[in-house]
Order: structure tokens, then C-alpha cells, then sequence
């Protein structure tokens, strides 16, 4: 039976005493009237394991109820604890159409016609003299996916299989929900017939709103209506939502090529956190399932809806499981950031890539790699290593930052061979395993090497890299109250720059960077200000150049689509004493809006435009 206070999804009526209904085995709750009988669910299409007879009256009597919850225990089809019904198996997801032969062929063809992964070196310094050894000599191994294949007006791409997680809380109530599903609506539209789509809502307990559904005409109706179904009350249990969000994809008969999860919450899951001395182990919000443990894995891209969320719980479960974590600020801009995110998970053009380096002269060894947020690992003699990539979208790009030894060179050596590099990897539109031999490294040998000018690509990277390290380093230091020493080690970052590589002045990239440490700085130095925004811009910078992903930090009402060589808006601090001077705003702050791809700047745009057309709708803080 269902409780008090929840909705038709039907009719959208209220459910009370008055007028009793029943929550179905797919999660569905319904008036005894609005259903017309049958085992199919009006909104999701779900086929139930029970069939609802027509004779069941409006206002069922107790007898009633009492032999419907009697048939659904005797048919098992709910596992009771409490208050909570679970559904057993989420094995009812619509089936995916395989495409016919003529279509592979024409995207094998555009795929093949559009080129592979490219991948190239470049060594610290051209040259290196003839009797001399350097250890940690730097290489950067720089990967690029290819662009999506076009095929006339059709995109070849990978079909995605997307499970939206969906805080409706009672925090979300009013202005929050409506905006949500302003942006549920965006994401809808611009999935595709072969994407499928499931949504689950949460608070108190989880449910699934829609089973995994294909985006068809009739499938987006359906989706739609579920959407507008959801209404925000209770608490907020992150743990059953995410869950629930596995069970659909666990369970599921069919498989697309891409998966993905969203997640969006506004506030702090008070049921699953336990204090272990000063700190919270968040991982314990992790579904096992979504845990990375191999290649496959799903990643969840984590949403902090405002100011109140929990930017650790979301960083982390994006950590674990391979996802973003974009921070939304400005709560209005919800379907940018969300655009962004879809834009990525639509151009997925490559799978399972893996880059291989096998050492060329025998004196070379490898000492380490820095990877970030992808496993590298170097074989015990140091003569190979290799990155675990994963995913790429179309167009997006990994640098690895490799460290070798080399040795002095023979009397008659021109030139040392360093490393081949290789890559293997998965073409997402043709499922075809794929092989690339990439540009080797080298260093020329003279007697004598001086005046030599560093690759700016080196420099770029050791900057990049070690700039992120002090975002973890400043993190950590104003979590146990040390804002002051946080921003000085994000100052100390930005005065190295200038001492260690003064050709990067000039860079769009360097540039940005810099912003994105001033504006971090600004915010950790403040204790209130760090809690209320510095720690979830912190965990997202950190995130993005771990991973060389964009994210979403939308700050201050800004939502323009691409980033500005300058970086971020810093009008926030306009006036504020010792602060940093306005600049043009952008919608994701600093290096972390380079890493936008074109399709990812393309959805955004959509989007502004669909919201600007669309009129606006404020949900202040």
C-alpha cells in the first residue's frame, strides 16, 4: 500500500487516506482508479510480474488491499525491510535495436576515414651531450582521441545507456526541483532512439522512476512525465539512491556500449556517514559494483547542487569510480553543467586505451610516470610502462609526464633512442580492437649541448602536475585549519612559475592556471568562505587534472560556454581588500575549462541558448 504524502504518477493527485493506491513493483505509485488493468506501467512500460485486475475499486476496501499485498508476497515480488520495498531484479530494460549491416558498414568507413588515436613525444631537452648521464630526464607522452566520424548528417557514436541518480530531498523543494527538471528535460531531448535512459529519485529511501528506457519518441514522452512526477520531501540517503542507480545496470539484459551515471545531490547523506576519529569514510557510499575493477567499470559524474552539498561525499564517489565532480555554484546554470557532462558521455569515440612504453637503448631506464588519476605502472626492471587511459571523448586529450634515465653515449652514438610507444584501444563506433605505434622518443648527441631551450610542452606539464599536487597539499592543510599556510602554498605555486619557467609566461594555458590559483587561494584563505565554496572548487580543480577532464564550476550567475584565456570570474572579490581584481567571467574556472572538448562547448551552447530562449528561472542560494 502506498503511504501518505506521495503522488499519483498517473493522475499527479495526492495519495491520502481518502483516496488509497499502491506502489507497484517497478516503484510506480497509483490511485486503484487511475490504472486500467493490466501487468504493463502506464509511465515506465515496465511488465509487471502481477497483473492489476480492472475490478479493484477506486476507493478499495481493507479486504482488498489486504489480498493485493497478500498476492505480491506470495509472487515475491517485493524484498520488505520496514518501511523500504525493493524490487528483486531490474531486468526489464527495453531491449537495444542492433543497427543493420548497411549503417556498421557506413560508420566503419566514416570511423576509418576520420583516423586513429594520434600519439606523440617530447623529450625535456633536444639534445643531450655525448659524455653525459641525466636521471628523471622528462618526457611528455601526449595522446588525442580522434573527432567524431561524420557520415552526411548522421554521427557515427556509441549508443549510451545513462541512469540519472536524483536528490529530491525536501531541500530540493520550490525553485531546486524545478530547475532540476528544467535541465532532466535538456538531457532527455538530446539523447538519441538507440540511447537508453533510466531515472531514479531519492531522499529517505530510493526509487526507480522509469526503468532503462530507449529515447524514442514514445520513450522521452514517458521519461518526461516521470520527471514531472517527481516531488521533493524527506531526508537525503545518497547510499540507496546510488544503489538503486547499480541495480538498474546490474540487472540489466542488454548492454550499450556507454554507460554512465549522473548523480545530484544538494545535501549531506545523514544515514550512512560514521565519524572514524576526524574523519568520515565516505567510500562506504560506493555500491560495490561501481567500485573500478577492471575495464569495464561505470563511472559516476557527481553533481554539488549549491552551497550546502558535501563536497567530499561527491568527490570521492567520482574518485572511486572514475567520474567527475563538477560544483554548481550558481544553481540556475544546473542545465549547462549538465550539458557539458552529455556532451562528453555522446562523443565517445574510443574504449579500453592503453598506452605501452618499451625502452629503445639498453642503458635507458624508466624511473617513474605521472599519470594522476589513471594507473601507470612501471615494470620492476624499469625497462617498460604503461597507462590504463580508459575513455576518451572525441577530440580530448591526455599528457603523461614520464621521467627516464640516460646514459652517457658511445663514441661513435649521434643519437639515443629513448622509448617506442604504442597504443592499443577499442573504436567505440565499430567495437574493432585497434593498434597505434606512436612517434619515438629521442635525443640527439653532440660533444658539447649548451644554451639549450626546454620543450615549453615539458615545462607546461611539470607546471600543470605539480600545481595539482599543491591543490591536494592546500586542501589538506585548511581541513585541519590551516588556511593561512593552504594559501600560501597555492602563492608559493604561482611565484615558482615565474623563477623555474619564465617562457610559459606567454601561455593561454599558464595563464589560466594562474587565475585558477589566485581564485582558489581567495577562497581557502577564509575559513567561511572555504566551507561555504573553497572546498568544492578545491576537490574540483583536483578532479579535472587528475583526471584532464572538464567539469562544471559554475559560479556567480556566469554560464558562458567556453573559457577565457584569463580563467576565472573573479568579480566576486571586486573591492574585497588584498583580493584579486575582476576579470571577464567564464563558466568553468582556469585550466579546467581547457579541457572542455568541442562537442562538450557545442552542448553548452545548446543549452544557453534553450535557457536564454526559454526564459529565466532564479533559484537563489
Amino acid at each position: 500500500m502506498a503511504t501518505r504524502g506521495q503522488k499519483c504518477a498517473a493522475c499527479l493527485g495526492d495519495i491520502g487516506h481518502r483516496r488509497n493506491g499502491f506502489t507497484a513493483e517497478c516503484h510506480h505509485t497509483f490511485h486503484h482508479g487511475c490504472v486500467s488493468g493490466g501487468n504493463v506501467c502506464p509511465v515506465c512500460n515496465a511488465r509487471w510480474h502481477v497483473t492489476v485486475a480492472v475490478t479493484v475499486a477506486p476507493n478499495p476496501s481493507p479486504p482488498a488491499r489486504t489480498l493485493f499485498a497478500a498476492f505480491a508476497r506470495r509472487h515475491s515480488i517485493f524484498r520488505t525491510s520496514g518501511r523500504s520495498r525493493e524490487l528483486r531484479v531490474y531486468d526489464d530494460d527495453e531491449p537495444v535495436e542492433q543497427p543493420p549491416a548497411s549503417r556498421v558498414g557506413k560508420a566503419a568507413q566514416a570511423a576509418e576515414n576520420n583516423g586513429a588515436v594520434v600519439l606523440k613525444t617530447h623529450g625535456e631537452y633536444t639534445a643531450v651531450a655525448r659524455s653525459t648521464s641525466r636521471d628523471n630526464f622528462a618526457v611528455v607522452i601526449h595522446i588525442k582521441a580522434p573527432s567524431m566520424a561524420e557520415n552526411g548528417t548522421a554521427v557515427a557514436r556509441a549508443p549510451l545507456d545513462l541512469v540519472t541518480v536524483l536528490d529530491v530531498s525536501g531541500s530540493m523543494s520550490g525553485g531546486k526541483l524545478a530547475l532540476l527538471k528544467r535541465a532532466m528535460g535538456f538531457v532527455i531531448d538530446k539523447l538519441g532512439p538507440d540511447d537508453r535512459l533510466s531515472i531514479v529519485s531519492f531522499s529517505n529511501d530510493a526509487r526507480r522512476v522509469i526503468r532503462l528506457t530507449r529515447m524514442s519518441d514514445y520513450g522521452k514522452a514517458s521519461a518526461k512525465t516521470g520527471v514531472e512526477s517527481l516531488v521533493a520531501n524527506g531526508g537525503t540517503n545518497i547510499l540507496k539512491g546510488l544503489l538503486e542507480g547499480a541495480k538498474v545496470l546490474d540487472d540489466r539484459r542488454y548492454r550499450n556500449a556507454v554507460a554512465s551515471v549522473i548523480l545530484l545531490s544538494d545535501g549531506q547523506d545523514t544515514y550512512n556517514l560514521t565519524d572514524w576519529g576526524t574523519s568520515k569514510k565516505y567510500n562506504v557510499l560506493v555500491p560495490p559494483s561501481f567500485k573500478r575493477s577492471g575495464e569495464r567499470c561505470v563511472p559516476v559524474h557527481t553533481f554539488g547542487f549549491g552551497t550546502d552539498h558535501d563536497a567530499a561525499a561527491m568527490h570521492t564517489i567520482a574518485e572511486e569510480t572514475g567520474g567527475t565532480f563538477s560544483f554548481i555554484e550558481n544553481q540556475a546554470v544546473v542545465q549547462d553543467a549538465f550539458a557539458q557532462c552529455i556532451g562528453g558521455l555522446l562523443s565517445v569515440t574510443v574504449q579500453e586505451t592503453r598506452i605501452v612504453i618499451t625502452c629503445s637503448h639498453p642503458g635507458v631506464r624508466v624511473r617513474s610516470v605521472k599519470s594522476g588519476s589513471y594507473q601507470g605502472l612501471v615494470g620492476a626492471d624499469g625497462r617498460t610502462a604503461s597507462v590504463d587511459v580508459g575513455e576518451l571523448y572525441a577530440d580530448e586529450e591526455r599528457r603523461f609526464l614520464l621521467f627516464v634515465d640516460v646514459p652517457v653515449a658511445g663514441a661513435e652514438e649521434d643519437v639515443t633512442d629513448l622509448i617506442k610507444v604504442s597504443c592499443t584501444y577499442r573504436d567505440t563506433a565499430t567495437r574493432q580492437p585497434m593498434v597505434v605505434a606512436g612517434e619515438d622518443a629521442v635525443v640527439v648527441r653532440p660533444e658539447l649541448a649548451t644554451n639549450m631551450e626546454p620543450s615549453m610542452e615539458v615545462e607546461w606539464e611539470r607546471f600543470r602536475v605539480e600545481a595539482t599536487e599543491d591543490m591536494a597539499a592546500a586542501q589538506e592543510a585548511a581541513e585541519c585549519g590551516g588556511h593561512a599556510a593552504a594559501a600560501t602554498i597555492l602563492d608559493r605555486r604561482q611565484e615558482a612559475l615565474s623563477r623555474s619557467a619564465p617562457g610559459l609566461a606567454g601561455d593561454a594555458r599558464c595563464a589560466a592556471l594562474v587565475s585558477e590559483l589566485r581564485e582558489l587561494r581567495a577562497r581557502v584563505a577564509d575559513r567561511q568562505e572555504y566551507e561555504r565554496t573553497g572546498r568544492a572548487c578545491l576537490f574540483a580543480g583536483m578532479r579535472s587534472h587528475a583526471q584532464q577532464r572538464a567539469t562544471s564550476v559554475q559560479l556567480l550567475g556566469t554560464a558562458a560556454p567556453t573559457p577565457t584565456p584569463s580563467g576565472l570570474s573573479r568579480s566576486l572579490f571586486q573591492g574585497a581588500p588584498g583580493r584579486a581584481p575582476p576579470a571577464p567571467p567564464s563558466s568553468s574556472f582556469g585550466a579546467v575549462g581547457a579541457y572542455a572538448t568541442p562537442a562538450m562547448q557545442r552542448m553548452v551552447a545548446s543549452s544557453r541558448k534553450k535557457r536564454e530562449d526559454g526564459g529565466s528561472l532564479n533559484c537563489p542560494d
